[in-house]
């Protein structure tokens, strides 16, 4: 039986309200669905294999329920005598690692504060960020922005990266060996940055940084260890755009934040959380 035209253009739609789904669950701290309902991930697009994915600014930001790689659980130790930042991005040159490289338009390494005490890490670059050759700079890179000026800083105070430097076609997952090749450059992005405190955004860099498969929902609101820097996993900025009725989010997002504020030993700006006028992170939708 041959499949009509209609219907093959409604199999995008299908896979992309699935993955969607699937994502949704693993925010929401749920491991996986029952045996019946997954059969609607078998076929063309399953696993990772879905079209694109509006504002992932690391991603970045669905598709991260189906792992398709295995974390390493024992990353090497930091280098004290580390190199630069500019020299981890000489090493990184015009990177022809993996196959990222024939489809990316731009590698989009990092941007701010060289020597910052507050880094951010995210999936990857989506389509804005893959344009320009900077992270987080789509919708959910505003939603990141507004997040950080609530927190008393700005985007040249912190530094921000991926764990991927190259956009996934139509951020898709990420591969393992995409991951396995792009790892040591965030190590050695971390090691010249040395910083103070460090936020995984999103299941995806949360669970890439510390080797676990446990959802967002179960790691947030406390440190971890990443090489004997403490590390905080929050919800993806993307997740809040979708979820944006949801103020709960926000709040579990400000509440880690200033955490991250106090290891770090700053001032907590008042009523900066989800409500603040015209300061909070909430105020996704403008810009």
């Amino acid at each position: 039986m041959t499949t009509s035209t209609t219907d093959r253009c409604s199999l995008p739609s299908l896979y992309a309200s699935a993955r969607e789904y699937l994502q949704e669950l693993a925010e929401s701290g749920v491991d996986g669905i029952p045996e019946d309902q997954g059969q609607v991930l078998q076929g063309p697009g399953a696993r990772g294999q879905g079209p694109e994915k509006s504002g992932m600014a690391s991603k970045g930001t669905k598709g991260s329920v189906a792992t398709t790689w295995t974390p390493d659980p024992g990353p090497r130790p930091l280098d004290p005598a580390s190199q630069s930042l500019e020299a981890v991005r000489h090493e990184l040159g015009d990177c022809q690692r993996c196959a990222l490289a024939a489809t990316r338009t731009n590698l989009v390494f990092g941007s701010g504060n060289p020597q910052a005490d507050l880094l951010f890490v995210g999936e990857a670059p989506g389509a804005d960020e893959d344009r320009q050759g900077v992270p987080f700079v789509g919708e959910a890179g505003q939603i990141l922005t507004r997040i950080i000026t609530a927190m008393g800083l700005s985007r040249q105070e912190v530094y921000i990266c991926n764990v991927l430097k190259c956009r996934p076609p139509g951020n898709r997952n990420p591969h393992k060996d995409e991951i396995e090749r792009c790892s040591p450059f965030l190590l050695g992005q971390v090691q010249a940055i040395r910083p103070k405190a460090i936020v995984a955004l999103g299941t995806f860099a949360a669970q890439t940084l510390l080797g676990s498969k446990e959802p967002i929902s179960r790691m947030r609101g406390k440190f971890h260890d990443y090489h004997g820097i403490p590390l905080m996993p929050t919800f993806h900025p993307s997740f809040l755009l979708r979820n944006k009725a949801d103020k709960q989010r926000y709040w579990e997002v400000w509440e880690d934040m200033v955490q991250v504020l106090q290891k770090l030993g700053l001032p907590v700006p008042e009523k900066q959380g989800p409500g603040a006028k015209g300061q909070g992170p909430e105020k996704q939708g403008q810009g």
